[in-house]
């Protein structure tokens, strides 16, 4: 599959936003670029290789989307926290970054239908004392700012009568190489992020238990446990109801036709 570099200046991004024609409705001529707002790494979702390939989960999944419409794209590297704020400032068409449909989040934009079912979870040490949420009690998490980690954080902290410390990190790797170094004693954040990490490591082990999965009834949950059970969708401007539509049709294509389960399978085979 073909894979698209992303805009790493921001003056670039801003160029390639307006020759584009960027904040016109779609009609899928070929002839527009839709710039995607995307923080990266977040592996599997959206990360670079070793030979500053982008590739990933979101990013197979907009080739396959925006190739169904007709519209070349590219992505446009962007901090999480501000990620909102800068599609609605016009710096990208749209927002693909494995981002949770909250409410909060859809009052300020318009979200895709759900392409994507993910979980918060805990990862701690394997030679760490922790064996179960309550086990959380006293400890300092930490998490990747303005994500639903963190939020998942803050509500077992409200849990705990607030006896839960949270760090909060710019990137999630950020968050994982204070793990790594015993500056915090576990990480709070998506399944499949955190299961990259996991199988990366050696030393990481997911935290077990009984949680939201089982209690929601999900069918082929985790074996572990879960904080939360969450949708991720593209985001929009709330002016863009013609390219969420477009956008909302062809990704019921690929799923009647196939190439969904095909992507799927690639990065979460488990």
């Amino acid at each position: 599959m073909e894979r698209r570099t992303f805009l790493k200046g921001s003056a670039g991004a801003a160029a390639a936003f307006t020759l584009a024609g960027c904040l016109g409705g779609g009609g899928g001529s070929g002839s527009e670029t839709i710039t995607i707002g995307s923080d990266i790494p977040y592996r599997p979702f959206e990360y670079e290789t070793t030979e500053g390939e982008l590739v990933g989960f979101d990013v197979d999944i907009a080739e396959a989307v925006f190739g169904e419409l007709g519209y070349e794209h590219e992505f446009q590297k962007t901090s999480f926290d501000s990620i909102i704020p800068s599609l609605n400032n016009g710096n990208f068409r749209v927002i693909m970054s494995a981002m949770t449909i909250t409410e909060d989040r859809a009052e300020q934009i318009d979200f895709s239908d759900p392409y994507f079912t993910a979980y918060q979870t805990v990862i701690v040490l394997n030679s760490s004392d922790i064996s179960s949420k309550e086990d959380l009690r006293g400890v300092t998490v930490g998490v990747q700012k303005g994500t639903t980690g963190e939020s998942a954080a803050t509500s077992l902290k409200e849990e705990f009568g607030g006896d839960l410390t949270i760090q909060s990190y710019d990137q999630v790797t950020g968050a994982f190489d204070a793990l790594r170094n015993n500056q915090v004693s576990a990480v709070v954040n998506d399944n499949t992020v955190n299961a990259a990490f996991v199988d990366q490591s050696d030393n990481v082990r997911f935290l077990e238990g009984p949680g939201a999965a089982e209690e929601q009834g999900k069918e082929n949950a985790p074996p572990y446990l879960t904080l939360t059970v969450e949708e991720y969708g593209i985001g929009f401007r709330q002016d863009d109801d013609e390219l969420r539509e477009e956008v909302n049709g062809a990704l019921q294509t690929i799923r009647d036709n196939g190439t969904y389960d095909e992507i799927y399978s690639e990065y979460f085979s488990g």
